[in-house]
């Protein structure tokens, strides 16, 4: 466990420099990242390069025994670059060209820019490779932020065109998988076919959700480019990049795949603000986060690493992109950075060192004001440094040889979660609120709320034998790998609606939903709706009565029906305006015919996890509670004092806090008395 901290000398005084990498030093922080928005300064003219300030800079760091993360600085090319190749430049769907003076003013699909990233990456890997402060690289920054995944210039289509004759062979097949017989919408030939943008009305889901994988194997192409130069210039240092939060545009997992590291930028409260909660939780949450936010995030980007996860941003004050920008209560930046480390993270690296008193990101808090003075971000990371160092050795070594196997080791929920699966149904939601990224959120933090450790997995996972419990938020394309998967489990399922509802080529089942889930249900769905906002059907479960909202589903039982024998379907609960089953139960498999509210959902995760022989914990709204090994964490978030249920707690010694956890307080606990 170490803190970090975001650097950029270029902003400050050279003779700052040296006080600066001290203090860090005397602060507790160990890491620092720089380099990632410096291109104009490394290479003010074409060809010029002026790497003197920046090896300075190097050294300063260095002889204070800190420890570097470089960054590739291609998230922001310089004017000179964009005026030397403009097709360089993404195209919007309206058509109209990205233009620069901000910051991620590229285009994945440019050739061009392809090979000038190429080039700078090379030099600057060929230039700190092997320099003993660097022990990490950081690829560009924060792909796709500020909607720059999807570009619809003319490279883009040029390299939809070859990606589309790779992935289907013929123009016939193309015509046929898509559906393009309706509308009279069939190609001659490849060469024919567009980006799916202006059309007069919506063009086909095919064709969109085939430029979202187009799009998001463009930014794997682009970062996998990198990722060979550093390792090939670079060997033993760890490769990382910096994901965001609630950031679907791409497929993280394919990145990941590249990378010995997933790290994401922390920002609870901006976040709060932009997403889609309802005004009341925004108001119960302002200045904390909610609850389930950063432990989502934690458990996502963990379960894509090789190496134990980082957050490579953690806001530490206010920040300055969202519509409201209030300040986090005293102690959250504390809890937030104890909370990376409970979830199995070995690094904290706080944005920033010092708050810019110029350009955009001048409203936005740093550890440190712009006079020079430590602020309570910074106050309250110091406090964290002084707790790490009170924690026994193992709490490392419990993370440190691989973060699946630590994971695993304690976790017995799996969450799956996919990203084409988001795509498909903002493709096509057939109700306007249907978010599969809500739906999962919401999965996530009512396991959460009942003191459940979770790990979030891919649909493409080949085993699940580790968990008791695993959660399938609406997947409409099932792989063949997670039935098989489902299949050979004993764990107890829980299929959301709309699982197994559609083919990849975006068609409904031919033995209609759930699809190749029948292996494991015979049931099906032969009709589907979409409630509006505030409508509400009634459920009757276990003797009380719930509501359905958002989306409702009609089945039909049949029992047999499977192509091998499988247990009887048995309806548990029941639409109360006729009696049709809203959730179906074969073994230990249950399906949801209907998106439930907050209540029913614990109470079905409730029973799924006594089936499953796990013990639960209702924690007060606030409160939540997660495992690392020997240690026991607890975070209040909730303005009132909560004590952590006995049972959670029976045998531990409290090694920071106590069984009463204060307002934005944070208790640990070890089980083996170290």
């Amino acid at each position: 466990m170490r803190l970090g901290v975001c650097y950029y000398p270029e902003h400050w005084p050279e003779s700052w420099w040296a006080d600066d990498a001290k203090r860090m030093s005397d602060l507790g922080i160990t890491q620092v990242r720089i380099a990632e928005f410096c291109w104009s300064r490394i290479e003010p003219h074409p060809g010029q390069l002026c790497w003197d300030w920046l090896d300075r800079a190097v050294e300063s760091l260095a002889r204070a025994r800190l420890q570097i993360v470089m960054c590739t600085p291609t998230a922001t090319p310089p004017k000179w670059l964009v005026d030397r190749h403009p097709d360089m430049l993404a195209v919007g769907a309206d058509g109209g060209t990205r233009a620069f003076g901000s910051r991620r003013h590229y285009d994945f699909s440019s050739d061009a820019y392809l090979e000038e990233a190429r080039r700078i990456t090379t030099l600057y890997a060929e230039r700190y490779g092997s320099h003993p402060a660097v022990i990490a690289w950081q690829t560009d920054n924060e792909y796709g932020c500020h909607d720059t995944v999807v570009s619809y210039s003319p490279g883009a289509v040029r390299r939809f065109r070859l990606w589309l004759e790779e992935r289907y062979g013929t123009i016939e097949s193309l015509n046929e998988r898509w559906g393009n017989v309706f509308w009279s919408m069939e190609y001659r030939s490849f060469s024919e076919i567009d980006a799916p943008a202006a059309t007069v009305t919506e063009a086909s889901p095919a064709h969109r959700l085939d430029y979202k994988r187009f799009a998001s194997d463009e930014v794997v192409r682009f970062n996998r480019m990198q990722c060979e130069i550093l390792r090939a210039h670079s060997p033993g240092r760890a490769i990382a990049h910096n994901f965001m939060l609630f950031f679907t545009e791409f497929d993280h997992y394919d990145v990941a795949a590249d990378l010995d590291v997933a790290t994401w930028d922390s920002y609870p409260i901006g976040a709060l603000e932009m997403f889609w909660f309802e005004p009341e939780v925004k108001r119960r949450w302002l200045r904390t986060g909610h609850p389930d936010f950063t432990g989502f995030h934690h458990d996502l980007y963990r379960g894509m690493s090789r190496q134990p996860f980082w957050v490579m941003e953690q806001q530490p004050g206010p920040v300055n992109w969202a519509r409201w920008n209030p300040a986090p209560r005293p102690g959250m930046v504390r809890l937030w950075s104890h909370e990376v480390f409970a979830h199995g993270g070995e690094v904290v690296s706080y944005f920033r060192w010092r708050q810019a008193p110029f350009a955009q990101e001048q409203m936005h808090a740093g550890l440190n004001t712009p006079d020079r003075q430590l602020d309570l971000g910074g106050r309250e990371a110091q406090q964290v440094a002084a707790e790490i160092a009170q924690l026994p050795a193992h709490a490392d070594a419990d993370v440190r040889s691989s973060a699946r196997e630590a994971v695993h080791s304690s976790t017995r929920v799996a969450l799956v979660f996919d990203y084409q699966a988001r795509w498909l149904l903002q493709v096509q939601p057939q109700g306007a609120d249907f978010d599969y990224l809500r739906q999962s959120y919401e999965w996530y933090g009512a396991l959460r709320s009942l003191g459940l450790d979770v790990d979030i997995v891919s649909s493409h996972v080949s085993s699940l034998d580790a968990y008791a419990l695993v959660i399938v938020p609406s997947l409409p394309v099932v792989p063949s790998t997670l039935v098989e998967a489902l299949a050979r489990t004993s764990a107890q399922v829980l299929l959301a609606p709309r699982c197994g509802s559609k083919v990849e080529a975006v068609r409904i089942p031919a033995e209609l939903p759930p699809g190749n889930l029948r292996r494991l249900m015979p049931i099906r769905v032969w009709r589907v709706e979409s409630l509006r906002p505030l409508v509400q059907d009634v459920v009757q479960y276990g003797g009380k009565r719930y509501a359905c909202v958002h989306w409702r589903e009609h089945l039909d039982l049949e029992p047999g029906a499977g192509p091998v024998a499988l247990p009887e379907v048995v309806p548990e609960a029941v639409f109360e305006d006729g009696g049709s089953p809203a959730v179906v139960k074969a073994g230990r498999v249950r399906y949801l015919a209907g998106w439930f509210d907050a209540a029913m959902q614990r109470a079905l995760l409730t029973a799924a996890a006594s089936d499953a022989g796990l013990a639960v914990h209702r924690l007060p709204e606030g409160l939540r509670l997660r495992r690392r090994g020997h240690l026991l964490y607890a975070f209040n978030y909730d303005d009132v004092t909560h004590p952590v249920p006995a049972e959670a707690c029976a045998g531990a010694s409290w090694l920071v806090g106590g069984v009463q956890v204060p307002p934005q307080g944070v208790s640990i606990a070890s089980f083996d008395g170290g």
